[in-house]
C-alpha cells in the first residue's frame, strides 16, 4: 500500500515545478503549495491523531477545479476517522466499501510516490494526478475534507510490479475532467474506464529518474 508521495519544484525559491496540473499553475495556488511543500519537505503524509497535517488535493469547485487541503484518511458520517485502514482504497472495492466517497472524487497532485523503497516518477519528472475518493464532514472546527488514495494492480511486466503488486491509480490528463466531474456517477463503467486508461501511464512509472 502506498503511504508516501509528494511534489517537487516548490522547495526552494526560484524552482519551477515541471508542467503543473491546473489549478496549481495559478499564482494563488503556487503560493499555497510552496508554503505547504517548504513546511513538509514536499512530502504528503498520512494524517493521524498526533500529526494533524493536511495535504493538497484537486477537486471540482465553482465550475472549474479548486485546490483544497485535506485529511489523508477517510472520515464517514461525521463519526471521525474510519477505524480500519482508510488511507488507500482498492479500485475493485470502490463500489462495495467506498460507494459514497466514490461519488465525490479528487486528484492528488504528485511528481513522485514511494512503494517498497522504490521512488517512482514519470520519465520527464512532470506532475501527475493520482485518483482519490473523498468525504466532507462537519467537525467542531468546521468543515473538513478527507480523502483516500485509489490503488490498482500494477501492470504485469511493469517496473512497478517488480516492487509490489499494487500501485497508485495514476490517471492520464485527458481523464482528469471526467474523474472530477461531480455529475459523473461513480459506477462500474467508470471503474472499468480508469483501469483501462491508466494502463499506459502506469507502465511509464520508473525509478530511473
Amino acid at each position: 500500500m502506498c503511504n508516501s508521495y509528494g511534489l517537487g519544484g516548490y522547495l526552494h525559491p526560484g524552482e519551477e515545478p515541471r508542467d503543473p496540473l491546473r489549478p496549481l499553475d495559478q499564482r494563488e495556488s503556487e503560493r499555497a503549495i510552496a508554503e505547504w511543500a517548504q513546511g513538509r519537505d514536499g512530502r504528503a503524509a498520512i494524517t493521524g491523531s498526533k500529526a494533524r497535517n493536511l495535504n493538497p488535493i484537486i477537486r471540482a469547485g465553482g465550475g472549474d477545479r479548486e485546490l483544497v487541503f485535506a485529511w489523508w484518511w477517510l472520515w464517514l458520517d461525521g463519526s471521525g476517522p474510519v477505524k480500519f485502514s482508510a488511507f488507500n482504497s482498492r479500485d475493485d472495492r470502490l463500489l462495495r466499501s467506498w460507494k459514497r466517497p466514490f461519488q465525490r472524487r479528487a486528484l492528488l497532485p504528485a511528481s513522485w510516490y514511494v512503494e517498497k523503497k522504490g521512488r517512482f516518477a514519470l520519465p520527464e519528472g512532470e506532475q501527475f494526478g493520482i485518483a482519490a475518493v473523498t468525504s466532507t464532514v462537519t467537525t467542531d472546527d468546521g468543515e473538513l475534507t478527507t480523502y483516500s488514495m485509489v490503488t490498482r494492480d500494477a501492470p504485469a511486466g511493469s517496473e512497478a510490479a517488480d516492487y509490489w503488486p499494487r500501485m497508485p491509480l495514476v490517471l492520464p490528463r485527458d481523464e482528469h475532467d471526467e474523474w472530477l466531474d461531480p455529475e459523473r456517477a461513480g459506477d462500474a463503467e467508470l471503474v472499468a474506464r480508469v483501469k483501462l486508461t491508466s494502463e499506459e501511464i502506469s507502465r511509464a512509472m520508473t525509478t530511473s529518474v
